[in-house]
């Protein structure tokens, strides 16, 4: 995990009040806009934080100060930090905001349509609900069942696009690969094509002969000599 700059604002009120660092520099160290730190030197902004100094928290030494304070094109640097703590991983299921909770029916139910490999587990883990909740709306005994829409969680915020695509890519890993069936018809292969007569052709790649076609069109067309001759061969 990349490290970060402790509390970003606090710190910057420390290198305004007891540096020559310029607001540039400042803003470039703390992730602040430069007008943000011209407001906290000028006491419009940030007003009742108090200042943390990062040289004691180990995020900045005074040769870096002393450093960009000499060259104003100096960028800060953090630290190295001297202890090195794990990253925790998360167990259980994610944390979905009170405001987002509503959504996680419609979540769940997108999911069990669009990605019938997703165990329940995962799904908790993606949308931070309950097996049982997954399994009333599976076999649509969930009291709202009838108000419910499939909505996409990615796009209601309850999960990432890359999350949700390595779960799907792990339910994958297991499943068998799909029948000529499931799959439906195909294309003829090369090797089957190669097999087919050279005399083959396509009815309508054929060429049409006109002298042929009016021929058989006088052919059928009787004049009028011959029509009189038969009315007059019936009296």
């Amino acid at each position: 995990m990349a490290q970060q700059l402790l509390m970003p604002k606090a710190t910057a009120i420390w290198l305004v009040d007891n540096t020559a660092l310029s607001f540039d520099q400042i803003a470039q160290f703390c992730k602040l806009h430069p007008l943000e730190v011209k407001a906290i030197a000028d006491g419009e902004a940030a007003q009742g934080i108090k200042g943390l100094d990062p040289i004691s928290t180990g995020q900045l030494s005074r040769d870096e100060i002393a450093r960009a304070e000499a060259n104003p094109n100096h960028k800060l640097k953090l630290s190295e930090p001297k202890v090195r703590v794990p990253e925790s991983k998360r167990r259980g299921p994610r944390y979905t905001p009170v405001s987002k909770r509503q959504d996680r029916p419609n979540a769940i139910l997108w999911l069990v349509r669009n990605h019938p490999e997703l165990k329940d587990a995962q799904i908790s883990r993606l949308v931070g609900t309950t097996k049982s909740t997954i399994e009333q709306i599976r076999e649509r005994t969930h009291w709202n069942s009838a108000n419910l829409t499939p909505m996409d969680p990615v796009t209601l915020g309850l999960c990432s696009q890359i999350d949700l695509d390595m779960e799907v890519e792990k339910a994958s890993r297991g499943r068998p690969l799909p029948t000529a069936a499931e799959l439906g018809a195909t294309l003829q292969s090369a090797q089957e094509t190669e097999r087919m007569s050279p005399n083959f052709e396509r009815e309508e790649e054929r060429e049409i002969d006109a002298d042929a076609v009016f021929a058989k069109l006088k052919s059928l067309k009787s004049s009028p000599k011959d029509k009189d001759e038969d009315e007059d061969d019936r009296f």
